[in-house]
């Protein structure tokens, strides 16, 4: 046993080595950022400002705070974790009007008005140019029932 103790280097000289790879690695640091902010200083107006928003970006920072899409260092577990997340928080959604049967095209019409600030004009021109959006940026409750009520006159409805 104290063989093995005998080999260990005294806590002394162990320290003093620490100290010196810290001090040495402290002095090329402060130089290191003494250089950076002699460029920095060095720099104009225009330039300051597109190293600020280059240096936003890589920190992942916008205007606002922390950036809405996640970082790249995320580990692929989370980042899946976090897509089903973002898929649940969407609260407005398109109604978009597929296709219909020619013989309901009257019933199609007439529903879109029910639903639509649109003219009679306006709602057969929208029928016409299927596929197209009928209603955008409502509720999810209320975009199931305009769906639901499309289909059962034989319409195809998407919900985007």
């Amino acid at each position: 046993m104290s063989s093995i103790i005998s080999k260990i280097p005294s806590r002394s000289v162990a320290q003093s080595l620490f100290h010196r790879a810290l001090c040495t690695a402290t002095e090329t640091r402060t130089q290191k950022l003494e250089r950076i902010a002699e460029e920095l200083i060095g720099l104009n107006k225009i330039e300051r400002h597109d190293y600020v928003i280059l240096f936003r970006h890589k920190m992942g920072l916008n205007r606002f705070g922390a950036a809405a899409s996640a970082p790249a260092a995320q580990s692929p577990s989370a980042a899946g974790a976090s897509a089903p997340a973002a898929a649940k928080e969407k609260t407005a959604f398109d109604v978009k009007l597929e296709k219909f049967e020619a013989s309901a095209k009257l019933k199609v019409i007439k529903e879109i008005r029910s639903f639509t600030d649109l003219g009679l004009k306006e709602a057969k021109d929208l029928v016409e140019k299927t596929p197209a959006v009928v209603k955008k940026g409502v509720t999810k409750e209320e975009a199931e029932k305009i769906v639901a009520k499309l289909k059962e006159i034989g319409a195809t409805v998407v919900l985007e």
